[in-house]
């Protein structure tokens, strides 16, 4: 994806990303409560709903939203916030339901055993669909609880372009290289001697058409494959030690039933969990879309 010159996102633009800057960060949420918008009917949001969580979206590229749902497991709750905001290009994954949004339960069956997300395991720090294809990234994602965990399952969640602002503060350099189309490698999916899926290549950040920075990362340590250059293993090991190192841009928080998050596909983990009578369940939306107006 080529670097637009006039964007705040390129490094060689001092002045522009400045500006940039200091427009992202005034007036910033400073706890998970600020991200919380009430909806009456997430189905049919009113002006002032949709107001809200497109104005948290626009300055930190997520909102979390609490309904009156409860446990109610109808997938029009999640389909039909998603169309609200332009997001209808579902990303078709291989563990995904027929209708392409996920059901984020634990599954020891042959096709979802080994994948962490379909157990109570932790997840590290990731955007989600950095093994996909350049051109079918995923731009928007939206997370709705059915069933919370007994114990444990909550998300952190990070604002890549919060990340952007640290790393380029420490040194514009780490964010020439992570902008390498070689910096990250995600080797082919290989089971029982058929390939599912072929490695993919690609940079870390990157500059879309449109303007907007999309970031594609994982903080897995095995299955990757990092570009051989010490610039660039200086940039990673700085960028695992801001993930790791709690800050105000830092939000955690435990969706609850008939509460869910709609963002660009910003960074997020998951603790483990323990399931209580009823097993943990979220559905999850992944769209080569991004949210309306961001």
């Amino acid at each position: 994806m080529p670097i637009i010159s006039e964007s705040p996102f390129n490094p060689e633009n001092q002045d522009t990303y400045a500006i940039w800057r200091d427009k992202k960060l005034d007036n910033y949420p400073k706890t998970v409560g600020d991200l919380v918008v009430e909806l009456r009917d997430p189905r049919n949001l009113s002006q002032s709903e949709y107001d809200k969580l497109l104005s948290l979206c626009q300055k930190a590229n997520m909102a979390i939203w609490s309904g009156l749902s409860g446990h109610d497991g109808d997938k029009s709750i999640i389909a039909d916030l998603g169309l609200s905001f332009g997001l209808n290009r579902l990303d078709h994954n291989m563990c995904a339901d027929n209708d392409a949004i996920t059901s984020l339960t634990v599954q020891s069956d042959a096709l979802h055993q080994g994948y962490i997300p379909y157990s109570n395991r932790p997840i590290a720090w990731h955007t989600d669909g950095y093994y996909n294809a350049p051109d079918q990234q995923i731009q928007g994602l939206l997370l709705h609880c059915v069933n919370p965990a007994d114990e444990g399952g909550e998300n952190d969640l990070l604002d890549h372009e919060i990340l952007f602002i640290q790393l380029m503060s420490h040194n514009p350099d780490y964010i020439h290289v992570l902008m390498h189309p070689q910096a990250m490698t995600i080797p082919a999916n290989i089971v029982d001697g058929k390939e599912l899926r072929p490695a993919r290549t690609g940079p870390v950040f990157a500059i879309y058409p449109d303007g907007h920075l999309h970031m594609r990362y994982t903080d897995r340590s095995r299955s990757i494959e990092w570009m051989d250059d010490p610039l660039l293993k200086e940039a990673i090991s700085y960028l695992k030690s801001l993930l790791k190192t709690p800050s105000p841009w830092h939000f955690r928080g435990k969706l609850e039933a008939g509460q869910g998050l709609i963002c660009n596909n910003v960074l997020h983990t998951r603790s483990g969990f323990t399931d209580g009578s009823q097993g943990r369940l979220l559905y999850r939306a992944r769209y080569y879309d991004r949210i309306h107006h961001c």
